[in-house]
C-alpha cells in the first residue's frame, strides 16, 4: 500500500489526488508544518520536506515524481505508452520548470506570505509571466483539447493542474485564457479530485 507523507493542504494534495484517480489503495499519514516536520520526515525524505511516499522498499519525494510512479502504477490511461509517455513528461517538467516558478511568485505576493511580507511589484511581474506562460497551454488546448493529451486524461493534467490549484482557488485573473479556466474546472470537478479538495479545504 502506498503511504503518502504530509497535510493535505501542501503538495501532498497533488499525490492524494493521483492515488484516488488511479484507484490504488494508500494511507494518508499527515504532518504539520513546523519545527517537528523535518525530524518526523527524515526517515522518508531528507530534504526534510513534504510529501513524501513510501511503497514498499521504494521510498520517493518530489510531488511530480510520485504522481508518476503512482500512474506507471496504474498503467493506461492516467500513464499511456509510447509517445504519449513522453507528451506527459513534457508536460511534467513544463509544469515543474515554466509554469511554478511564475506562478508561485504570484502566489507569495498575493495570498501565501503575510500581508507586510508581500511584494506587490513582484506579485505583478510573476502574473505577467504565468500569463505568458499559459498562453502557450491556451492554444495547445484550443488545438489539442479537452485535455493535454487529447481525449483521455492523464498524470499530466493531474500533475499541470496540480500546480495551478492554488492560483485557481485564489483568485488568478484567467480570464484571457477561458480554454485553461475550462480545464482547470474540469479538473477540479473530477470525482478523485473532489475527494482530495475535500481534504485540502474541508
Amino acid at each position: 500500500m502506498l503511504r503518502i507523507h504530509g497535510t493535505a493542504k501542501s503538495r501532498a494534495f497533488r499525490c492524494i489526488w493521483a492515488a484516488e484517480e488511479a484507484g490504488l489503495p494508500y494511507e494518508h499519514v499527515p504532518v504539520a508544518f513546523g519545527p517537528q516536520m523535518k525530524a518526523e520526515l527524515a526517515a522518508v525524505n531528507p530534504n526534510g520536506k513534504i510529501p513524501a511516499m513510501q511503497d514498499g522498499a521504494l521510498t520517493l519525494f518530489e510531488s511530480l515524481a510520485i504522481n508518476l510512479h503512482i500512474a506507471a502504477k496504474a498503467g493506461a490511461p492516467l500513464m499511456p505508452s509510447g509517445d504519449d509517455a513522453s507528451r506527459v513528461l513534457q508536460w511534467t517538467l513544463w509544469a515543474a520548470t515554466e509554469v511554478e516558478p511564475a506562478i508561485m511568485q504570484w502566489a507569495y505576493n498575493t495570498y501565501i506570505r503575510p500581508a507586510e511580507q508581500r511584494d506587490p511589484a513582484l506579485a505583478k511581474a510573476g502574473a505577467a509571466e504565468a500569463a505568458a506562460r499559459l498562453a502557450v497551454l491556451e492554444g495547445h488546448l484550443a488545438a489539442n483539447g479537452p485535455w493535454l493529451l487529447g481525449r483521455d486524461f492523464t498524470v499530466a493534467d493531474c500533475n499541470l493542474a496540480g500546480v495551478l490549484y492554488g492560483s485557481w482557488l485564489n483568485g488568478f485573473d484567467y480570464g484571457r485564457l477561458p480554454k485553461v479556466k475550462a480545464w482547470l474546472d474540469a479538473c477540479f470537478d473530477r470525482p478523485a479530485a473532489l475527494k482530495a479538495r475535500k481534504l485540502r479545504e474541508g
